[in-house]
């Protein structure tokens, strides 16, 4: 029997329903049409729908969000699933292909294994004996090269021609200690040990949130940071007190207080002003006349006690500038038997890279499979591999040119390169970097987390914080992969010009300013949570060997006792770039004349 509006308006009598007009009988007529329901069904299903909703009235406008939102969505629950299959194919990703491959394999091999003889003989197959198996299609899941072959990430995805025809592989760019006549070739991380050295609670282990940062909050940890320097200053140069930098001194006083810019523009010495502190100047500032200094080297944030006099209370004329005190090498209070195993150990070597890891021009990270032949040659005992690993900066990147997500391009690069190291035995240590794009772009950063090692690797890998301090087998490095050279090299002043190495007046300025960033305001490229600053991008320690990779070009300086190393960037636009590898031992911590436990250093190219 067909449906109709008589019986439609019999079955509203039953819930006391009203239409407003006859159009919107109509309506819930077409509706069971299309539909195919009966004039009871559509009646309880707008009644349940309009009890859900207060019992809203039975208009055409209610009626179209009823069909739209109830028995639309019902129709294509209740249509079979090969109608609703997508007819298109569907996109496939590296594991799916490596699957098909797999199945695709076996297929043939079932198959063979029910051929004719004539068929067989045919086909010519090939004997497979011990000596001669026979070589299988699937060979990508343990191949690290295979992993990121360019259909896996991009498909416009070419590999690069000028880094393949680079000249001048392994070629050593730079030098410290007895490098001539060093082995360089590691234990497979037999006897390493990485540790951070804070404790958990005193470093970053997971992620945090951020994002919620008051002015107030910003000033009150510079002002902390001038505070604890200030002290530092005072025990080391016997200083009595510090004068307010808005009061006027006819006589030389010494001052305290952070060095800034008079405006938004790059310091220079006409532009120097002195923030004081909170306790002796409330925050005052003057402008400071360096004319009388013959030797300076300056930068916005830098913590400063100088001599001078202010005459009207307006500027101060600079008469002498304290160096920065840096702080004192890690010595254990007590020491534990591990400690003292690491001073009868041979000595271990220690492989740093930074990324990028692929060059501009293709995304089928050639390099780092070429730093991976490297670590299964060399056998390194630890290697501290610094991102990006997946650079913001990359063009296809930034061109939304990639066919997975970000964090996929992570987990298969992470995936190659613990897999593609297993048989080195080598200890993996990675550093996040704020241009990888799938991770937080905060400073200080939290460990990668998006991907875990296997069971089997976990002891062996370890994802770190940006900054970090680690001890290595009882040697302390200090690891940062923000560029800090390349901020504070563009806004430092100095005096003489060319008067000394302006790496080392940088480095020099880290290690007493004690922080892993001191550069205040930061660069643009820079966001900084002040509160986790304060609390995990400080430099506890002098360490023994300090890690800054920058743009600039690569070195290796010894500097107040610490062993810096820029290792450079392992790809630089389109053609290969740098990496670093030391020779580390332990000395016995009881001898009176520190020694440098970096015995040899070099920068290689890729």
């Amino acid at each position: 029997m067909r449906v109709n509006v008589e019986n439609i308006v019999s079955e509203m009598e039953t819930f006391d329903l009203v239409a407003e007009d006859d159009s919107v009988l109509e309506k819930l007529l077409e509706h069971c049409i299309t539909y195919r329901l009966k004039e009871e069904g559509i009646v309880n299903e707008w009644f349940a729908f309009s009890a859900t909703r207060g019992g809203i009235a039975l208009n055409a406008d209610n009626v179209e969000i009823f069909e739209h939102e109830i028995l639309s969505k019902k129709a294509n629950k209740s249509r079979p699933a090969t109608v609703r299959q997508n007819n298109r194919a569907p996109m496939q990703d590296l594991n799916t292909l490596e699957e098909l491959v797999q199945a695709e394999t076996e297929e043939e091999n079932l198959l063979d294994s029910y051929a004719t003889l004539s068929k067989a003989g045919s086909q010519k197959r090939v004997l497979t004996t011990p000596e001669h198996p026979q070589s299988k299609k699937v060979s990508i899941t343990r191949s690290p090269r295979l992993l990121f072959s360019p259909a896996s990430f991009s498909p416009s995805a070419t590999p690069s021609q000028k880094y393949s025809s680079r000249a001048n592989r392994g070629e050593v760019v730079a030098s410290f200690g007895t490098a001539q006549g060093a082995t360089w070739h590691g234990m497979g991380g037999r006897s390493a040990s990485v540790q951070l050295l804070a404790a958990p609670e005193d470093s970053i282990t997971k992620r945090f949130k951020y994002m919620f940062q008051k002015l107030r909050d910003v000033r009150d940890v510079l002002n902390d940071r001038i505070e604890e320097l200030s002290q530092v200053l005072t025990d080391h140069y016997n200083i009595e007190d510090f004068r307010s930098v808005a009061m006027p001194a006819q006589e030389p006083v010494t001052f305290l207080g952070q060095i800034a810019c008079d405006s938004n523009g790059k310091l220079n010495a006409k532009s120097v002003i002195l923030q004081g502190d909170l306790k002796h100047s409330a925050g005052m500032q003057v402008p400071v006349d360096l004319s009388d200094l013959k030797d300076y080297s300056l930068f916005p944030g830098q913590v400063v006690a100088l001599d001078g006099t202010n005459s009207t209370g307006r500027r101060v004329v600079a008469s002498r500038l304290y160096e920065g005190v840096p702080l004192p090498f890690y010595q254990p209070e007590k020491q534990s038997e591990q400690e003292e195993a690491f001073e009868g150990l041979e000595q271990q070597m220690v492989l740093v890279a930074c990324g990028p890891y692929t060059t501009s021009d293709s995304i089928t990270y050639d390099p780092m499979m070429d730093l991976i032949d490297v670590i299964n040659r060399d056998q390194p005992d630890i290697c501290i591999l610094l991102g990006p690993f997946v650079d913001s900066k990359h063009e296809q990147i930034e061109n939304c040119q990639l066919t997975v997500t970000f964090q996929e391009v992570f987990k298969q690069c992470m995936k190659g390169i613990i897999e593609g190291t297993r048989g080195s035995g080598s200890h993996l240590v990675f550093v996040p970097s704020l241009r990888d794009v799938h991770h937080d772009f905060v400073y200080p950063q939290a460990p990668l987390h998006c991907f875990e090692p296997l069971k089997e690797d976990k002891e062996r890998v370890h994802f770190v914080s940006d900054p970090c301090t680690l001890n290595i087998n009882g040697v302390v490095f200090g690891v940062t992969s923000t560029d800090v050279l390349f901020h504070m090299g563009a806004e430092e002043i100095n005096s003489p010009p060319g008067g000394s190495d302006r790496f080392t007046r940088i480095l020099k300025h880290i290690l007493t300013q004690r922080s892993y960033y001191p550069l205040y305001p930061p660069a643009e490229e820079m966001n900084i949570d002040y509160e986790c600053f304060q609390l995990y991008a400080q430099i506890p320690v002098t360490p023994d060997v300090l890690i800054v990779p920058s743009e600039l070009r690569y070195f290796i300086k010894d500097v107040l006792g610490c062993i810096c190393i820029n290792p450079g960037r392992l790809t630089k636009g389109q053609v290969g770039g740098t990496y670093g590898r030391l020779l580390i031992q332990k000395w016995n911590s009881e001898e009176a004349h520190r020694q440098t436990p970096c015995m040899a250093a070099q920068v290689v190219k890729i």
